[in-house]
Parts: C-alpha cells; structure tokens; sequence
C-alpha cells in the first residue's frame, strides 16, 4: 500500500511543478489562470493523499472549502475574461428582442 501512496504522491508533485511552469510562463492571464486552478487541485490532491496516509476523515471539509474556491475562482476569471469590450454591441439572434416584454 505504501508503493499507491508514493505514486499518488510522484504523480501530484509532477502536476504541481508543472502548474507552476505554466503560471510562470503564462503567457496569458487565462494561461496563468489556468495553472492556479490547477495548483488548487493539487492542493486538494495532495491533502487527500495525507488524509488516506494517516487515515483522517477530518480533513474532508477541508477538501470540500479547497474544491469550492478553486471552481468559483475558475467561474469568475472566465466571466471577467469573457465580458465584451464597451464599444462594442451584443450581437442577438433574429428572434431575440431587446425589450423581453415585447409581444411578437
């Protein structure tokens, strides 16, 4: 059982160091974004391997909040990095209307 911990542990700390190639290289802000999300779930990967080591079911909560924050904070860089410039208008489909109270 100590060889799957050593391989899970191998594996983790290869994605780490590779998350952190990508965050330093970028070379844009979804690029940077993208390896901190993956940083996070390392993180979490890494907490899962500790918890299955010492065989800990209090660090499931811990596992949960780290889940959480790395997909919000995923959620709100692709929001930020999707808003349309301000000169430029939405574009709508032929059936769409701009004001939704409008009968057809």
């Amino acid at each position: 059982m100590i060889v799957v911990y050593v391989v899970a542990a191998a594996l983790v700390a290869v994605a780490a160091l590779l998350a952190l190639v990508r965050v330093e290289r970028g070379p844009s802000m979804l690029d940077r974004s993208l390896g901190l999300d993956l940083l996070a779930s390392t993180l979490v990967g890494v907490i899962a391997i500790e918890a299955a080591w010492n065989r800990r079911t209090e660090t499931i909560p811990i596992l949960v909040a780290l889940s959480l924050v790395g997909f919000v904070g995923s959620v709100v860089i692709a929001r930020f990095a999707a808003r349309e410039p301000e000169g430029e208008e939405k574009t709508h489909d032929p059936d769409e209307t701009d004001d939704p109270l409008e009968e057809p």
